[in-house]
């Protein structure tokens, strides 16, 4: 959707300590990153956003955020608001480290830096009728006939 950006001030080009998981040895602060976006389309009623690596170990790569019903009159966040300021109705999904909301960067030792895309959907639809429990994989299933437009940022690490 042409005009729909997501811009952030920290999780861009590399992605900051503050934005990479606290633990495994990855030493990061853990936050979610500053996120602003605009040029939603016309007919959002909310939006879902996802951060992804696809090149982790395993089938599938990791999933580090996922989440939805975020009002359409929403248009940021704020460093570290998972889990503690996030608007109210969003619905945040367990994430691949197993637990609800942000869970930052931490590819293996010795790996060539690895990709974080980091996108928002808007939505046709206020609420996508799913609750925390619900997998990524699920998530975006019941999104996809929902989804109007789309915009993106992504950002590299390696350790």
């Amino acid at each position: 959707m042409a005009g729909f950006t997501l811009n952030s001030n920290s999780f861009n080009g590399q992605v900051p300590l503050e934005n990479v998981y606290h633990d495994f040895g990855a030493g990061g602060g853990n936050k979610s990153p500053d996120l602003s976006w605009s040029g939603a389309p016309e007919g959002t009623k909310s939006f879902m956003i996802i951060c992804h690596d696809p090149d982790a170990p395993g089938p599938g790569g990791w999933w580090h955020w996922c989440a939805c019903d975020i009002p359409a009159e929403v248009s940021s966040l704020s460093t570290g608001d998972s889990t503690t300021a996030m608007p109210s109705g969003t619905i945040e999904l367990k994430n691949s480290y197993g637990s609800a909301g942000y869970g930052g960067s931490c590819p293996p030792p010795g790996d060539e830096a690895h990709p974080y895309h980091l996108t928002i959907f808007a939505l046709k639809t206020d609420k996508l009728g799913i609750d925390a429990g619900a997998s990524p994989a699920m998530m975006l299933f019941v999104a996809s006939e929902h989804i109007i437009g789309k915009a993106g940022v992504t950002a590299f690490y390696a350790r």
